[in-house]
């Protein structure tokens, strides 16, 4: 990996909310570490739980007959579906279980899966498939 990519990297990071993000290229491995929203020491990181993509931060609490907001995690191409062509990953009204492929953002050529972050059915869905989306952006909520 050459070092314009690394530095093209680093400035993705330090552009968006992104809390950690790891390339591999070959027998390389980079590790990018970016500012968290509010640090609880000097240099401290706040860390998000890994495979949590998308959900708030209250989703955890939320009740059961709640909707919960799927967010975006980061500015991207939002794509409904695996492939083009291919029947989107869920539908309006659909039920779905907790940890299903929602979507993906494409961020700079990195595919970031969007999960459930709890089982029920999809009461709201966008309508945006391969256009941009931005950082908090509702994608989608589950009742």
């Amino acid at each position: 990996m050459d070092l314009s990519k690394i530095k093209t990297l680093i400035d993705f990071v330090g552009r968006s909310n992104i809390t950690e993000l790891s390339v591999t290229e070959k027998d390389l491995t980079v590790r990018i570490f970016g500012r968290s929203a509010s640090p609880t020491a000097p240099g401290a990181r706040v860390r998000e739980p890994q495979g949590v993509s998308g959900t708030p931060t209250d989703a955890a609490d939320a009740p059961e007959n709640k909707a919960v907001a799927v967010r975006a995690p980061v500015f991207g191409i939002l794509h409904r579906s695996p492939a083009p062509g291919q029947a989107p990953f869920v539908s309006l009204g659909e039920q779905v279980e907790e940890g299903q492929t929602l979507f993906v953002i494409e961020a700079m050529k990195v595919f970031n899966s969007i999960a459930a972050p709890r089982s029920g059915r999809i009461a709201y869905l966008t309508d945006i498939d391969g256009g941009e989306v931005e950082t908090g952006d509702v994608l989608a909520e589950i009742a």
